[in-house]
């Protein structure tokens, strides 16, 4: 039987800047319209790029590096849709049925609980066999999963800190920058490695455990990001799953074609 080889996605490596200035201006261009004019319908505009452009430059960069996938940009925008909606909703369902159990939930509940909501987009994904191909399809489809929770979940902070706040522009300003921010290296990091190994079990026919591992580390640095908190600790969890995260891409990324075919065998 004849395999395809995984191709690499024809995205210009510098189309993340793109997305990402482009974004930012795009924010300030509302944010002073919403500041001049205080008109209360530009506050969703405000919050939804606030929120989505962090994610999105960070998807378009991970996408357009020389790795080993089939993927066009339909499948992993849909991803992003997808696994943002199907995760924020199953998760906040499951975790608002724990609490009503239990009476409260543990930050490793929740850890628990998010981390498997985001896979479920992937994992399906992963039934479709044009979408089998190597590990690296599963990292960016995982990060595409990320982003989209990430962008929800931070549009949820935002309008909630606009409430409390009574319409502080410049608290929201602050949440949206600082979950921006940190976003590649939480969400998107942690989604990325786990449906990374995900597709490495899946279509290796191995590889369960380095799976079940991955996952693990996912969850404890999501535990420990929801439980200690700080600006510090934040920063550190960053760089950890972000230096993963690279480790992962570049040597997913120096898989030779007929390495790339192999893997994609059932």
């Amino acid at each position: 039987m004849t395999v395809e080889t995984p191709t690499r996605l024809p995205v210009a490596r510098w189309l993340w800047i793109v997305v990402l200035i482009g974004g930012i201006v795009l924010f300030e261009l509302v944010r002073r319209t919403l500041v001049a004019t205080q008109n209360p319908n530009f506050l969703p505009s405000l919050i939804l790029l606030g929120a989505a452009v962090v994610p999105a430059a960070f998807l378009t960069f991970v996408a357009s590096r020389r790795l080993p996938i089939d993927l066009g940009t339909g499948p992993i925008a849909l991803a992003a849709l997808l696994g943002g909606v199907i995760g924020t909703v199953v998760a906040g369902t499951l975790e608002y049925d724990a609490m009503q159990r239990l009476g409260g939930l543990p930050m490793l509940v929740v850890a628990m609980i998010e981390e498997a909501a985001k896979l479920i987009v992937p994992a399906a994904m992963l039934g479709v066999a044009r979408y089998r191909h190597g590990p690296a399809n599963g990292l960016v489809l995982g990060v595409a999963s990320g982003a989209g929770f990430a962008a929800l979940e931070t549009m949820g902070y935002a309008l909630t800190v606009l409430v409390q706040t009574r319409g502080n522009i410049a608290a929201v300003d602050g949440e949206l920058l600082l979950r921006g921010l940190l976003s590649p290296a939480a969400h998107m990091a942690w989604t990325g490695l786990t449906a990374a190994a995900l597709w490495r079990w899946a279509r290796l026919g191995h590889g369960l455990w380095w799976f079940v591992g991955t996952y693990v580390v996912a969850v404890a640095l999501h535990t420990v990001w929801d439980s200690v908190g700080g600006l510090l600790v934040y920063i550190v969890l960053a760089v950890v799953a972000f230096a993963l995260l690279v480790l992962t891409t570049h040597r997913l990324g120096e898989l030779r074609p007929d390495r790339a075919t192999a893997a994609s065998r059932t």
